[in-house]
Formats: structure tokens, sequence, C-alpha cells
């Protein structure tokens, strides 16, 4: 018999068409607002020691409790957010996430010249 594995790519799952996407975002929908979160780190140590937490299975918002110099009371939650309405860097890691949960979170950092951001987002519309 013949092997069944003549996809390329390895391991990613789904068919279907390759329309110039990019390896991130793949199958979202266009967005034009995100409920989001992050985790602010003035220092990159900082940032490196809250990613550390977060790869060990800490939950997002109990991190950004912790770690972040901004909204920390609320885990880091920015609310709904709109298109247009943050830093571009940070609006094009955010708006490329999969929506996840603080509990097992898909994150992005990045820095802005506010500092070092980890981003999480929890919804899209």
């Amino acid at each position: 018999m013949a092997p069944k594995n003549n996809a390329k790519g390895g391991d990613k799952k789904g068919k279907g068409k390759d329309e110039g996407s990019s390896d991130k975002g793949k199958g979202l929908k266009p967005a034009s607002s995100i409920n989001v979160r992050h985790i602010l780190c003035e220092k990159f140590s900082k940032k490196e020691e809250a990613l550390e937490k977060l790869r060990n299975g800490s939950k997002f918002d109990e991190v950004a409790r912790e770690f972040s110099e901004d909204k920390a009371r609320q885990g880091g939650s920015l609310g709904w957010k709109t298109r247009g309405s943050l830093d571009s860097t940070f609006e094009k890691a955010a708006f490329d996430l999969e929506p996840s949960t603080t509990a097992n979170p898909t994150y992005a950092d990045v820095k802005t010249g506010f500092g070092y951001h980890i981003i999480m987002v929890e919804g899209r519309k």
C-alpha cells in the first residue's frame, strides 16, 4: 500500500487552499474588534520570567497580576478594542492571534514604545 502522507508541511492540520495566507492567523476571519489581554513589562528579563511561567502552565491572568505593570488588577484585560485603536505593532500581533482562554493561552510577545508585551486574545468579532 502507498503511504497516505502526501501532504506538505508536516503536522499542520487542515486541508484546502493556501490563498497567500501567512503562517500566522491561519483560517481566521477578518475581525474589526478583539477582546484582548496583555502583560506589560518594562524590562526584557521580566518579560522572559513571565513567559517562562506561561510555558510552565500558569494561567495568563495570574501571571498578568504578578508581572504586568499595567492593569494588573484585571488580569491584564484591556477589554474590546477596535482596529486602529492600539499601537500598530501591538495591534498586528493581537489581530493575528487565534482566540484562547486564560487557562490555555495562545500568546505572542512584542516590543513597543511602552515596553514588552505578552498578548492573548479571548474573542473576535
